[in-house]
């Protein structure tokens, strides 16, 4: 896991953890070009949700709002996935908090073109890693819509078991909530 810091675009970003192709660190202003078209693709729409980000200023507004404000308040949240051999972002992982759910989630979306060649499973699995080993968490738990097959076949794939339906909002529909048990997992 590295600790390290790297200066581009006026942005400082601290590289929590690299795995053999990706490197994962915190998002920064000069990040909002690719949050905004991330948080546009219909996938995310679909199985993520909508966060009302439109141009640049709303991406910069999400980027303070949510992940800056999440690390200075757990320490961890989204950071941008980025391949290593040309530093190209390609997506956003990370641990969440949410007031809803008692366990920190993991989470994950990627662009379309970086589909289908492991790299969910590959930024995943040193998440987890992460929240073992670094955090010391007991278990985490994931959310996912009834209807996205890959992310619960990924899932099962890490480890994770089917706990209960769970609503995160009183109005918004019933998805799937998974856990992942590190003293079971690692007892397996």
């Amino acid at each position: 896991m590295a600790d390290q810091r790297s200066q581009r675009n006026n942005g400082i970003h601290l590289i929590i953890l690299e795995t053999n192709r990706l490197s994962l660190r915190t998002i920064s202003l000069d990040d909002a070009e690719f949050i905004l078209r991330l948080l546009n693709e219909p996938s995310f729409l679909q199985n993520i949700g909508d966060k009302g980000v439109r141009t640049i200023a709303d991406a910069w507004d999400y980027i303070r709002d949510g992940p800056q404000a999440s690390y200075r308040r757990f320490g961890f949240g989204s950071w941008l996935v980025t391949l290593k051999a040309t530093n190209a972002p390609i997506g956003m992982s990370g641990l969440l908090k949410r007031e809803v759910l008692e366990d920190v989630d993991i989470g994950y979306a990627l662009v379309p073109e970086a589909w289908s060649q492991g790299y969910a499973f590959e930024a995943a699995t040193g998440i987890s890693q992460y929240a073992r080993e670094t955090l010391r968490l007991k278990r985490i738990a994931a959310v996912v819509n009834v209807d996205n097959q890959s992310s619960i076949r990924l899932l099962e794939k890490l480890g994770f078991n089917y706990a209960r339906m769970i609503r995160l909002e009183p109005n918004a529909a019933e998805i799937r909530m998974y856990l992942l048990d590190f003293d079971l997992h690692s007892r397996k």
